[in-house]
């Protein structure tokens, strides 16, 4: 009698001791899962993507798809081009969209931090020159924007931009080789969505706004975008060109960029994830869509905003 208490007691430890060591472990991995600084994956979890404001619409359209698709949240949050670097170098963020790739310095600030930016072209949109409908000049010459800028008098009222710290300003600056803009005739907003809508209300005026704003722009937006018409830009090849999907894709129009998605994270995190499908057949078919163009030619099968909505109410 007294060797079967043993042998009970014996159990009893043995099943009590496995029972904290699985309430262990599960309590281990549900505060792993609730930990906020927990790391996402590939296509799981969440992450803060910072988007050079100009670019704004396509990439609410790539994100919009991309959280449909996988358990993935994106928190868009769109800055001036300074900004967005600012927040990369604070290491407040690992993922960018930006209109340009990283320069030296920014490069050398990562290699410091055991970092290497992970940089993947994914559309070519331009910088759209526009005017208000009730005028009728529809053409421009490029060296006379860049003159302007030089602070030369020609033919121009003026020029609204979406901020000082933009992708626009920068690259009009870099075009016209200057470091500072004139004190006068220069304007800047707050956003793109004001410059389209100053130059909608005034007459005169020129504004500079990323050409994705204009080929499919939101409810609120489309008014003024029907009150505005973009500008034939003539460059050095002597041949006007409008900012159409073609002209950007071939690299006619004089003012189009390469668009990058910028990934930080250093680890294998959303970063890779995003970057992969907005690279790959899916997400260049919405670029197709969106008017800009895509860095390589996708499916002909097109995915719309709306058929995405209609899918997932």
């Amino acid at each position: 009698m007294k060797r079967n208490n043993k042998k009970t007691s014996y159990t009893t430890y043995i099943s009590a001791l496995f029972l904290l060591l699985m309430l262990g472990v599960g309590l281990f991995f549900s505060c792993k899962q609730n930990d906020p600084n927990a790391k996402d994956t590939i296509l799981h979890g969440k992450a803060t993507v910072y988007v050079d404001e100009s670019l704004l619409p396509i990439v609410s359209d790539q994100a919009l798809v991309f959280e449909t698709t996988y358990e993935a949240k994106l928190d868009i949050q769109p800055l001036s081009e300074k900004e967005v670097i600012n927040a990369l170098s604070k290491k407040k963020a690992g993922i960018a969209i930006l209109a340009r790739k990283l320069n030296t310095n920014e490069n050398k600030f990562f290699a410091a931090h055991k970092i290497v930016p992970r940089e993947t072209p994914f559309a070519l949109d331009a910088l759209a020159l526009i005017r208000n409908n009730k005028e009728q000049d529809t053409t421009i010459v490029l060296q006379d924007v860049l003159d302007y800028l030089k602070g030369k008098k020609n033919t121009i009222n003026g020029l609204v931009f979406d901020n000082p710290n933009s992708a626009s300003v920068r690259y009009m600056m870099e075009l016209a080789q200057i470091t500072e803009l004139p004190q006068e005739g220069v304007y800047s907003v707050k956003n793109s969505k004001e410059v389209i809508q100053y130059v909608a209300e005034h007459e005169g005026l020129i504004g500079v706004v990323g050409s994705n704003w204009l080929f499919e722009p939101a409810a609120d937006l489309k008014p003024f975008v029907d009150q505005v018409h973009e500008l034939a830009v003539k460059g050095v090849n002597g041949k006007y060109v409008y900012p159409t999907q073609e002209s950007i894709g071939t690299n006619q129009y004089p003012l189009a960029r390469v668009l990058y998605i910028v990934n930080c994270q250093g680890y294998e995190g959303l970063g890779i994830g995003f970057a992969s499908f907005i690279a790959g057949e899916k997400g260049q078919r919405i670029v197709l869509k969106s008017g800009i163009a895509p860095v390589r030619e996708p499916g002909r099968k097109i995915v719309t905003r709306k058929q995405i909505e209609k899918t997932h109410n």
